[in-house]
Parts: structure tokens; sequence; C-alpha cells
């Protein structure tokens, strides 16, 4: 499968490459809120609920059929750390929201992991082609360390915003908050503006 490389991405948002306050690494850190849950191909989900004409349900054999990409994407993450050149496979954003047909009031998304995290983006930052939901890393099956089987990658945005272990994402007509957002971190996540905190 051929790679699209998006790494210039960044300049839409800033100058540089690595954003400001951030180092780059070569190494992949682990961070997670807790535990890495376990998960059974035979009985996993993902849901497409909320403000959509059609609510979706993928066996793990299912969603790997979608229309698939590989990009190569830059990581930030919040803690201060960036690694550049990563190779993501999965599925764009758009895709499964055209798959769904979101209402004209929808505004935010909220997604939710197997380990019961939370995370939250306005509309408009999830209709992006490298917006992914992401089960292989440089040519491997995804980690479960790093968020296997499945997790979203948001090269625009702090990490954080891509839930490890995403089993599902809501449409919502008002914006609503995430586990680290409701405990003071950045509804935006914009690594060029530092938007780290609330």
């Amino acid at each position: 499968m051929d790679t699209t490389d998006v790494t210039d991405l960044y300049l839409e948002f800033g100058d540089d490459r690595l954003p400001p306050g951030q180092r780059e690494t070569d190494a992949f850190p682990v961070l997670s809120k807790s535990g890495t849950p376990d998960w059974n191909p035979e009985t996993w989900e993902f849901t497409v609920t909320g403000a959509v004409d059609e609510e979706l349900t993928f066996s793990w054999d299912e969603f790997r059929e979608l229309p698939t990409v590989t990009q190569r994407q830059d990581f930030h993450c919040v803690t201060g750390w960036s690694k550049f050149d990563c190779a993501f496979t999965g599925v764009p954003f758009p895709e499964l929201a055209e798959r769904a047909g979101v209402h004209d009031d929808a505004v935010h998304v909220m997604f939710s992991a197997l380990d019961d995290y939370t995370t939250d983006l306005p509309l408009e930052d999830c209709m992006r082609e490298e917006v992914l939901f992401t089960w292989a890393f440089d040519g491997d099956p995804l980690p479960e360390d790093h968020g296997g089987p499945l997790r979203v990658v948001t090269p625009h945005r702090y990490a954080y915003k891509g839930a490890k272990w995403v089993d599902g994402v809501e449409f919502l007509t008002e914006p609503q908050r995430g586990y680290w957002e409701r405990r003071g971190y950045s509804q935006t996540a914009d690594p060029w503006q530092e938007e780290r905190y609330s």
C-alpha cells in the first residue's frame, strides 16, 4: 500500500514542524490513564451513534474491510515530546462520517474507548483525512499498549485527543467534555498555539 506523507500539515498551523515547547524523540513513550484493557476480536464492536442518519456497528473483521490508507504523520504529546514520521494505517474519519450521514446540526464529536476513556473535538477538527482510526504502526499491528487494536490519531492536535482502544464515536449537537478535558486540559489542543490547558 502506498504511503501518503502528511508531515507538512504543520504549515497550516505554524512556522515550524516541531511545535513550541516540544522536543523531538525517536522513542514512542507509552502513556494512558490506566492499564491496558483486554479485548476479544470475536466480541469487539465499534459503534457510530448520535446525530446521524444511520447508527452503525462494526465487528473487528467488518471494520478492517473499510477503505484504508497509510499516512506518514507526526505525533505530538501534550507532555512535551514529538515523534516524527510515524506510518499509521487505518480508516479516515470522513469515511465513517459519510457512511453514517452526519446531521447538519452536529457540531461536536465524542470518542469512547474500552478503558472508559473519552475525548472530544469539534466536528470540523475531525473531518480531515489525516484523522485516522488506525490499527497498524510502521507496518505492524498497533501494539496493545499503544492503543491496539484501534486508536485515533490526530496529527494536528495533541495526542490525548486520539483515544487509545477506541470503540465508538458519537456525533453531538452540543459540545461535551471528555476525560482530560473535564480535568482542565484544553478542548482545542492546538500544539502550535500550546493549547495544553483550559
